[in-house]
């Protein structure tokens, strides 16, 4: 099965959550929060501004995103969760490259 997202809204999985704290606690099923990562599986073609133009997203397959805690549309695909969202519900794509700019 294949989908495609329509218009600015792309297809998302979700990584998997931390089994453990930093301190090395081991943080059982039932405490786990859902996490706020994902890696982009498909994209739409993008939207249209006011004069009709189409406008491509930022975001492309790969991306690894973050993303709000209440962030889109959880769906069911071949039996796996996905994530239906709008791309200005991404708040930033993570740059693994040693080359990409460091938080301060």
């Amino acid at each position: 099965m294949t989908f495609r997202p329509l218009h600015d809204r792309i297809l998302v999985r979700r990584t998997e959550a931390e089994e453990k704290t930093a301190g090395g606690i081991i943080i059982p099923d039932t405490a786990k929060e859902k996490p706020q990562q994902g890696e982009v599986i498909a994209v739409g073609p993008g939207a249209r501004d006011d004069s009709g133009k189409l406008v491509e997203l930022d975001v492309k397959v790969g991306d690894r995103i973050l993303f709000g805690k209440w962030s889109g549309t959880e769906i069911k695909l071949g039996g796996e969760d996905f994530l239906i969202m709008k791309e200005s519900d991404v708040m930033g794509v993570i740059e693994t490259d040693a080359s990409a700019k460091k938080v301060a």
